[in-house]
């Protein structure tokens, strides 16, 4: 079982390399051949499967992103902690919320993410709005 206090150090640093727009920051987290699946694969990078498998592949498809203007900004909403699996629910980009979804080596770099994207019209600051 993943350990909270580890999850959250790591959603914490995720968010952190994310925010600073430096490609090698963000690597540190990942295994050399990690996958990634993405809908914004197919859409920005027209893979039709939504997969790329390693730095090498997602290098293009992360570089446009993190030097977009205005920059990329995450904020972390909460955090899922499973068997051997983590997630990090967060807003993005023009308040769009994301789930992440990820797998780890025993080294603890991700060997697997998966990011799913929102398509309901409710926004982060509606979120905040209700109460619970």
């Amino acid at each position: 079982m993943i350990e909270k206090n580890w999850a959250m150090a790591f959603a914490n640093e995720w968010i952190a390399a994310f925010n600073s727009h430096d490609l090698e920051r963000i690597f540190v987290l990942y295994d050399n051949d990690f996958e990634m699946t993405s809908p914004y694969i197919i859409e920005r990078m027209g893979v039709k499967s939504g997969v790329l498998n390693g730095k090498d592949q997602v290098t293009p498809y992360w570089l446009p992103a993190i030097k977009a203007e205005p920059p990329l900004q995450f904020e972390l909403l909460d955090l899922f902690v499973g068997v051997d699996t983590l997630v990090i629910y967060y807003k993005s980009v023009g308040r769009k919320m994301v789930c992440e979804t990820f797998k780890f080596n025993p080294e603890g770099k991700v060997i697997s993410g998966c990011s799913q994207h929102s398509v309901s019209l409710v926004t982060s600051r509606q979120i905040k709005q209700r109460k619970v």
